[in-house]
């Protein structure tokens, strides 16, 4: 007889083989979509994959050490690490320590290591809202006591995260904080109201920033400026259009000739499409579905509510993450700078999206 813990560990085996599966892809087309920018720019094709490979034994060292720190002790540290993880986001803010990329202060350079602090505020805030809502499940309806403290912990990291700017991500964490919420049985009529005030605020924070409001206007229609504002999108949906039913093939791509902008980061997905046609990318959507599929899986069969909060908030970003992506490559969002999970490069994102697998995998085993 197969009993709940087999099952469970039966579920996080196939999220890790799927996890590892997307890994796999990623490097393979982070080498193809990046190759000739790379030769053009340090005169070797394989520079990129190369950094994401250093990324992935990171990776590794991240998985092994989420998975053994004793759960116990992440839990009573989550407040510390989530604390401790805006003070380092909050550095990007800081002339002189923050590199300045594609018009965002999101990188912090401490002794010579260049690295992104707001991929750790996406586990520290999670694990952070956890274990709030855990000490304070009895008191889900209390607005002093819970809600109003929670609102003031979120608009502090939703404010250093928009003076970077990373509206994005800002949008994303919010989406994915509120799932929490609703999963915790908050008091709906309090949430009614949140969400009622933070539509007009996101309406501001596009009108009061031209460059905002061109993208949602980019996104209606991209034809209107094609060498310009809309040239990224049109570029990314005549690649993904090229790739008709199985694609022009692997390395293959016209579009990674300078044509689409960050084909290695936020538009791979274009290039895979590409290459790989319908049938691969249907089959890349399908390891991120099985990977929702699983997660969740994962997640009703926990017992600890810290356990269950956590592993939810991890899946739920990571999905969303990946939703955002491939609504911008396609034309269905206007563009976010959100990368597809495991496969974009980055390091700073692979190594903290393992590091996730890496606590999930000990809420799992560490579950009575």
């Amino acid at each position: 007889m197969i009993t709940a813990k087999k099952r469970i560990q039966t579920d996080l085996r196939a999220l890790l083989l799927v996890a590892a599966m997307l890994i796999v892809i990623g490097l393979i087309f982070i080498y193809s979509s990046s190759s000739v920018y790379a030769i053009e720019k340090f005169g070797v094709s394989y520079y990129f994959v190369a950094k994401q490979l250093i990324g992935l034994v990171l990776g590794v060292i991240a998985i092994f050490m989420a998975r053994v720190i004793p759960l116990s002790f992440i839990k009573k540290c989550s407040p510390l690490f989530f604390f401790g993880s805006l003070i380092l986001t909050a550095m990007t803010l800081v002339p002189g320590l923050s590199q300045h990329i594609h018009g965002s202060s999101r990188w912090v350079n401490l002794f010579g290591f260049g690295f992104q602090p707001s991929e750790l505020i996406k586990i520290s805030l999670i694990l952070y809202l956890a274990y709030f809502l855990e000490k304070r499940t009895n008191k889900a309806s209390s607005l002093a006591h819970t809600y109003i403290p929670l609102l003031i912990v979120l608009g502090a990291t939703c404010g250093i995260l928009l003076k970077q700017p990373d509206f994005g991500l800002t949008v994303t964490l919010l989406m994915t904080a509120l799932a929490m919420l609703f999963m915790a049985q908050f008091n709906a009529k309090h949430m009614m109201i949140t969400l009622a005030a933070i539509i007009p605020a996101i309406i501001a924070l596009v009108l009061f920033k031209p460059y905002r409001l061109k993208r949602i206007l980019t996104f209606l229609d991209p034809g209107s400026d094609p060498q310009g504002a809309g040239f990224q999108i049109i570029q990314s949906l005549i690649a993904v259009g090229s790739g008709g039913w199985l694609g022009v093939g692997i390395a293959n791509s016209k579009q990674k000739f300078f044509y689409l902008p960050m084909q290695h980061t936020d538009f791979i997905f274009s290039i895979i499409a590409e290459e790989t046609g319908f049938a691969g990318s249907l089959f890349l959507i399908t390891l991120y579905a099985l990977f929702l599929y699983f997660g969740i899986k994962i997640v009703w069969k926990l017992k600890d509510t810290f356990s269950m909060f956590a592993a939810f908030g991890f899946i739920t970003l990571i999905s969303l993450q990946t939703v955002i992506n491939l609504a911008v490559v396609t034309g269905l969002a206007p563009t976010k700078g959100i990368g597809l999970p495991f496969v974009s490069y980055g390091n700073t994102a692979l190594v903290c999206t393992m590091a996730m697998l890496g606590l999930i995998m000990n809420m799992v085993h560490n579950d009575k």
